[in-house]
């Protein structure tokens, strides 16, 4: 534990839990050397965390705590052997606080039972999606593989006519205590079967389709109902779609997360819709129906006589309808006057006479006012 005697109950809690995740077969799987720290370390804070044994191993060191020493006249053998921790739990749950419930897996496989049904996987596909696909709903074609119970033995894994055989190490239950006599005393601790593998039983004749497993991969194409209003990065969920559940458990779940491509006119902010409209110098001078694209098709718009550059108008309800509810967001039209170019020069002169016959205080009301403020701030 490397701690110096005398050490605190904060300092030996604190001390162990390093150890423990240290050492922890989880952490090292297939690491005998680690498993056998951790089996020293689980023994040590056996010890030390109870007051009374801490004392007597503190006074005569193995000896007050190792039943063997004294034809068994050692404190563990007057206190009836080791009765767990004593000031600070479990050693599942001193790993739960500490892990986050990262290992208290086994634990509550205990209390359900190697055999209680259990919900299978979720499963998680992308789709691909055109912006007005996503906007208004569509069907698509989806594939993806789960897993299924296998038919041939009815998910047993056993062959057909035979049947699984309850595992006699573990007599069912899928775990097995060990007993270790140790320089602390005896300690036991409770290990997946490895008969078994923890399942609890055996399948001595395993099923050719699955081999021995249960489940079988399958290859799934599936047309599903994409939600309008869906927006790139979301998923929508399809019910009891994913990997088959253990035991006659529910099947999980399958999300489909799309990814929605980028529109050459609109472009979306939550429910709503953006885009620019091109007019004419003349559009905009005398006002003129004009044709506004939208995600349901084209409509019509009358321009108003006189709008300036960057006018932004609104067209309600042609917006992205709300996913799974009612009503939908806007269009907002934003309009952008094109200046003409590459004029000759009868059209320059023209314009040049046009331009004589403005009143520049009543025809330019913003350039007014700019050179109005101009003169004040001189």
């Amino acid at each position: 534990m490397g701690l110096n005697k005398g050490a605190s109950s904060d300092e030996i809690k604190k001390a162990y839990r390093k150890k423990a995740k240290e050492y922890h077969p989880d952490i090292n799987p297939d690491n005998k050397d680690a498993a056998e720290k951790f089996k020293e370390v689980n023994e040590a804070y056996e010890v030390l965390s109870d007051s009374q044994k801490k004392a007597a191993y503190d006074r005569f060191g193995h000896a007050g705590v190792d039943p063997s020493y004294s034809g068994g006249a050692g404190y563990g053998a007057s206190a009836g052997g080791f009765s767990g921790f004593s000031d600070f739990g479990g050693f599942e749950d001193i790993l739960e606080n500490f892990f986050g419930g990262g290992f208290s897996s086994s634990r509550s496989s205990r209390s359900r039972g190697v055999n209680s049904p259990t919900k299978g996987e979720d499963i998680i596909v992308g789709l691909s999606l055109s912006f007005i696909e996503a906007a208004l709903g569509c069907k698509k074609t989806i594939s993806f593989t789960r897993k299924e119970k296998c038919s041939a033995c009815s998910g047993t894994g056993a062959k057909k006519g035979t049947s699984p055989q309850v595992c006699q190490t573990c007599q069912g239950t899928g775990q097995i205590r060990v007993e270790q006599r140790t320089p602390f005393g005896v300690m036991s601790s409770v290990r997946p079967c490895h008969v078994c593998g923890g399942k609890g039983k055996i399948v001595k004749d395993p099923c050719p389709e699955c081999h021995g497993i249960g489940k079988i991969s399958r290859n799934i194409k599936m047309e599903v109902n994409v939600p309008a209003g869906i927006d790139d990065g979301q998923t929508f969920v399809l019910k009891s779609q994913g990997d088959s559940g253990n035991n006659g458990g529910p099947s999980g779940d399958l999300g489909v997360k799309v990814r929605v491509a980028k529109h050459e006119i609109f472009k979306r902010d939550g429910y709503d819709i953006y885009c620019e409209l091109p007019l004419t110098f003349t559009q905009a001078v005398f006002g003129e129906e004009v044709t506004v694209p939208t995600i349901d098709g084209k409509v019509k718009y009358n321009i108003t006589e006189g709008t300036q550059p960057g006018t932004t108008f609104r067209l309600r309800n042609k917006g992205v309808p709300y996913v799974n509810g009612k009503g939908r967001g806007d269009q907002y039209v934003k309009v952008n006057i094109e200046v003409p170019k590459n004029l000759n020069n009868k059209q320059k002169e023209q314009l040049k006479a046009f331009e004589e016959t403005l009143n520049h205080d009543k025809n330019y009301s913003k350039r007014k006012s700019f050179f109005d403020k101009l003169k004040n701030f001189l």
